[in-house]
This record gives C-alpha cells, structure tokens and sequence, in this order.
C-alpha cells in the first residue's frame, strides 16, 4: 500500500488518515505473514513517543499515577505490532516515565501485563474487543496484583493493600481501553487492521 497523502487536499488533513500515516501499517496478506523489522521498530518507536507525549494526563491516586494513555497505547501497540514489540514499547515508556517523573515503578506492572496480553488476544481472536478485555485483565487485575505483591513493597518500601491497586487500574485500564476500542475501530475502517 502506498503510504502516500492522498492528492486530494481535504481528504490529506482529516485527521483519522494524518493519525493512519503516523503509525498504522497495511495488515499482511495473511496471520502468519511478519513485518518487516525496520517497520516494527518504527511503529515501536512511534507508539513510545506518543505514550510519553500523554504521559502527564494522569490521574494520581496515592502511590500509583494512573494513566488511560498508557493503557490506549497498549491496546494499539497489542493488534499493531503484536505482544512481544508492544511489551518493549510498553518497557521503554515506562522507563522513560519514571526518569522523567512522570510515572512510579508501579508503571511496570501496570503495563506489561496488559499489553501482553491484548497483543495476543489480538493475534489468536482479531477481535478488538477481546483485544480490549486482554488489557483490562493483564493490567487491571494481573498488574495490580503484582504491584501490590512485589513492587510495592519491594521496589517502594511501601505496603499495600490489593484492592488499593486493583480499583484505580481497573478503572484505569477500562477507560483505555475504551479509547483503544474507539482508535482500533478507526484503523479498522481504514484497512490498516485484518478483521
């Protein structure tokens, strides 16, 4: 597919075909089909950015910054570039964030296992809903008990409680969620996604 503005001015600027341009990808002809490395990278690194770029829309609850965007990145990251690339972006972003302060190390646990698995939720379903589910419980129920369990207490010298974890990246991850669902449908409709 040519990644190509199309020559017709008003159809170039709407913005569902700039954002398309900026990191979707011409599904492969087939499930088993890989992409090509330098492309993985590149959306890789594209995501990672944009997960940092939203890094300070959060919402600070207690010991954990909770972060939708983080969890909108993983939901795309999970179909576009599957678990294990989507896993680095997700590592990468939150490295960077707690070096900027933008995040805690509960940012870890409250990515990889989402991210995980919604990319093969993606890969075995092609279902963006699953896709969706996949990183609500990875993060919100997996996420929070290790966070909770090990990090916590271990990383932060602090004790937690699970439900104190469990609540905010349920929440955090559903709405996320939602806003991957809505971006997943998007490339969708486009044809950037295999259905």
């Amino acid at each position: 597919m040519n990644h190509e503005p199309p020559a017709d001015r008003n159809t170039a600027l709407h913005p569902t075909r700039l954002i398309a341009y900026g990191v979707a990808h011409e599904p492969p002809a087939d499930r088993n089909t890989a992409l090509h490395p330098t492309r993985l990278i590149a959306y890789g690194v594209a995501l990672a950015a944009l997960a940092l770029a939203l890094a300070p829309i959060s919402i600070p609850t207690g010991l954990a910054k909770v972060s939708p965007t983080q969890h909108f990145i993983n939901v795309i990251s999970g179909a576009l570039i599957g678990p294990w690339w989507g896993l680095a972006v997700a590592l990468v972003t939150s490295l960077l964030r707690n070096a900027l302060g933008l995040g805690t190390p509960l940012a870890f646990p409250g990515s990889v296992f989402g991210v995980v698995l919604a990319g093969l939720a993606f890969r075995y379903s092609r279902n963006i809903y699953l896709t969706a589910l996949g990183e609500v419980i990875g993060t919100g129920l997996i996420g929070a008990t290790v966070g909770a369990l090990m990090v916590a207490p271990y990383l932060m010298g602090k004790t937690l409680a699970l439900g104190a974890l469990i609540i905010p990246f349920l929440l955090s991850s559903l709405s996320g969620a939602v806003l991957g669902v809505i971006g997943l449908r998007v490339l969708q409709q486009l044809g950037y996604l295999q259905r």
